[in-house]
């Protein structure tokens, strides 16, 4: 037995989302405690970035969350380079924000992407670790997801959405040794926030929203993903965990 359940390096872990942000942040802290990773996005910058990891433990995989066979593929990619999946972190999103009357257009493309393309590839890599004997499965939805936010309700309702998929499928799936579990993460300081950051009202209202008087950090996601993917939390499924600083909780 392990000594340290805390120990990933064993592990195959697909990352959606892994070219920027949160989903780099994440596959570069799986690497670092070596494990093997495939790092999914639709940008190109994602192929010349897996060429500065170690070829035997990082590969590339180039897809659009919206497309139909995104899910299938992404997890045959992941078979045929490394035999398995034991983890999945589902992190690729898409936020359109916009004030009322809301537009059908964004709240397809976001639902498409945030919502239908997640359940595709989680639905997959569910398949594929029931023949592997169990996994884990991570999605990353938001604060957003359960609080009233202004302006993005395409946004709020995927998210909303992918904390009761993760539910769903921890109870489908657990007699496979499967568990599947949320992060809900608050502000955190990416290319997706960063037109909020930069406006110093902005900042300082999302700022004052939390207990612990600043915005998060990518890297800070990394310790919440390692410890739902090893056996440190083998008996945590159908959780929301909240990285948010303490926005979800703060009264006044």
């Amino acid at each position: 037995m392990n000594s340290n359940p805390f120990d990933v390096s064993q592990k195959v872990v697909v990352v959606t989302g892994a070219s920027r942000g949160i989903g780099r942040s994440v596959a570069e802290g799986f690497l670092d405690q070596g494990a093997r990773v495939i790092l999914s996005a639709r940008s190109e910058s994602l192929l010349e970035q897996v060429r500065e990891y170690r070829s035997d433990r990082a590969r590339a995989f180039r897809a659009d969350l919206a497309e139909t066979d995104t899910g299938q593929r992404l997890c045959g990619c992941a078979i045929d380079a490394f035999g398995r999946i034991d983890v999945l972190v589902n992190n690729a999103a898409v936020t359109l924000p916009g004030a009322p009357p809301y537009a059908d257009s964004t709240w397809q493309t976001t639902l498409d992407v945030n919502l239908t393309g997640a359940f595709r590839v989680a639905r997959e890599t569910a398949n594929a670790m029931v023949d592997g004997g169990g996994g884990s499965i991570i999605q990353i939805a938001s604060i957003a997801g359960t609080l009233g936010m202004p302006d993005n309700p395409s946004y709020q309702a995927a998210k909303a959405g992918l904390r009761q998929l993760s539910r769903a499928m921890a109870r489908d799936f657990a007699s496979s040794n499967i568990r599947v579990n949320t992060i809900c993460p608050g502000y955190i300081l990416t290319d997706m926030t960063r037109a909020s950051f930069e406006d110093p009202q902005r900042r300082a209202e999302r700022t004052a929203q939390t207990m612990l008087g600043r915005w998060g950090q990518p890297e800070e996601l990394i310790g919440p993903c390692l410890f739902l993917a090893s056996d440190a939390s083998s008996y945590v499924t159908a959780t929301d965990l909240f990285v948010d600083g303490g926005w979800s909780g703060k009264g006044m």
